[in-house]
């Protein structure tokens, strides 16, 4: 079989060191850098991405689409793709709960477009990491995304032929980890306040296996906020679903809310902590 020709929508941290180890085994890899900021297009000319003049352009040319966005605009973009009659594969990777992916097919599925659902666990593929792409949605559309990324670092896994399963596991994962992280942040500073975060620390250097022994983390995590958030208001609005509470999600994600101004920058533990602390 030929060489599909893949494009992505939109490449930011995680979307373009996806897409770039796909050109293993794709024709091209495409990207429309119209409407997007000069990081945006910085960021694809480092993974080599190929630029197209319009959005048209590069769905006319891709057998197969990727969207990874923030999830608010997931919808809004799947519909964009529909109204360009676009009849290849498109990949819902994004952070969004399991019945907004099944709305995305809905809408694409007016097209001939084949929606696999999928959801990224783990840190962009660089220097050495190797994220897993879970998939589900039809076999064969989901095996055409899994021989896209065979060799590469980016590991895949089908789960199942619905749409949304890919979603809950990721968001279910996310739940979790970016929560428990959250917690840290929240401990350290409070221990912080009353002049006793070292000895906290102390005590944490015994438990390695908690995320507590890793306060540098915070700062991290304080620069990713702006996309951490969204994504636990989407595993709140699952558990909703589910008849579970979501109230610690919710927490959360206000208490994410604090850093938004720091997004992607450059912050010590120290000043996290004091944004942390400055509602």
């Amino acid at each position: 079989m030929d060489q599909p020709t893949l494009g992505i929508l939109h490449p930011g941290s995680m979307g373009a060191a996806v897409a770039a180890r796909a050109a293993t085994n794709a024709a091209a890899v495409l990207w429309c850098p119209d409407g997007r900021s000069p990081a945006s297009t910085s960021r694809a000319e480092r993974f080599g991405l190929k630029p197209v003049s319009t959005l048209q352009e590069l769905l006319d040319r891709s057998d197969i689409v990727i969207s990874l966005c923030p999830p608010a605009a997931a919808e809004d973009l799947a519909r964009d793709v529909a109204a360009h009659r676009f009849g290849g594969v498109y990949v819902e990777a994004n952070a969004i709960n399991a019945e907004r992916s099944v709305r995305i097919a809905d809408v694409l599925g007016t097209t001939t477009a084949a929606v696999v659902d999928g959801g990224v666990v783990g840190s962009p593929p660089v220097r050495g990491k190797s994220p897993t792409l879970y998939l589900s949605g039809p076999a064969a559309a989901a095996a055409r995304v899994e021989a896209l990324f065979f060799g590469t670092a980016v590991r895949t896994k089908v789960l199942g032929t619905e749409v949304g399963q890919a979603s809950a596991l990721k968001l279910a994962y996310a739940s979790f980890q970016k929560a428990s992280r959250v917690l840290v942040a929240l401990a350290i500073g409070l221990a912080r306040e009353h002049g006793v975060d070292q000895e906290l620390l102390a005590i944490a250097s015994r438990r390695t296996d908690s995320y507590l022994s890793e306060p540098e983390y915070i700062a991290k995590t304080a620069t990713r906020a702006w996309r951490w958030g969204p994504e636990l208001d989407e595993a709140a609005d699952m558990l909703v679903a589910a008849g579970l509470p979501p109230e610690m999600l919710r927490a959360a994600a206000s208490t994410l809310a604090r850093w938004n101004d720091a997004k992607d920058g450059e912050l010590t533990l120290t000043d996290a902590l004091d944004r942390l602390a400055q509602p």
